[in-house]
């Protein structure tokens, strides 16, 4: 049985479906990235150190290629992002065990609710959206057109997996806690976050 979900949300422009550092789509959807490369699906990345030249000149020309520049977020607009889904949370009874909001994505690992994942993160992503539109801190706000909203931040797909049980939520909860460190960051904290209290005697969970 699924109680949960770890989901990786992809700013604009980040982990491209044939970026060589690594990727998770199955094929290239936009025609101006098919000349780059096979999409290469892999949550793992790559370092930058340990790309060939030739892969380190593919994957600039790719991002390059955006019709936007890559999307990545600062300190400010991470809040931003944080008080949108937190609002959400709220409104919508969302459980949240484990959240890092990076430059260039965001790490969640969330309970299984009513909705499906798909629709739960779109809705988290609006969220956020609105949030950082009304802050003033939208990363692509320069490139909106008079009259109307800037153009995504998120990128469109977002990867997943499934929790079925409490060493897998616990695993996935400690990796996503880990993550901002990896990337030399400190350690987060979200009110909006429920610590992890276990899946109850037979591993029943009242879900919303």
């Amino acid at each position: 049985m699924v109680h949960g979900y770890h989901i990786v949300l992809p700013m604009y422009g980040f982990w491209l479906p044939n970026d060589p550092q690594g990727s998770w789509s199955d094929f290239v959807r936009r025609w101006e990235l098919v000349r780059f490369g096979h999409a290469t699906k892999s949550i793992h990345r790559r370092e930058i150190e340990e790309l060939t030249p030739q892969e380190i000149v593919d994957r600039n020309a790719a991002r390059a290629s955006l019709a936007y520049p890559a999307v990545s977020v600062s300190g400010e607009q991470a809040l931003s992002i944080a008080n949108g889904f937190a609002k959400h949370c709220v409104k919508n009874n969302y459980t949240i065990w484990a959240c890092a909001i990076l430059p260039e994505h965001t790490h969640m690992v969330i309970a299984r609710h009513t909705f499906k994942v798909e629709q739960m993160a779109n809705l988290l992503k609006g969220a956020a959206t609105r949030r950082i539109i009304a802050d003033d801190r939208h990363p692509l706000q320069s490139f909106a057109k008079p009259g109307s909203r800037p153009p995504q931040m998120w990128a469109t797909h977002l990867w997943k997996t499934f929790l079925d049980s409490e060493p897998a939520i616990e695993e996935a909860i400690a990796y996503v806690w880990d993550n901002p460190m990896k990337e030399d960051k400190p350690k987060q904290t979200w009110k909006f976050v429920t610590p992890f209290a276990g899946l109850g005697v037979g591993g029943w969970v009242t879900y919303h």
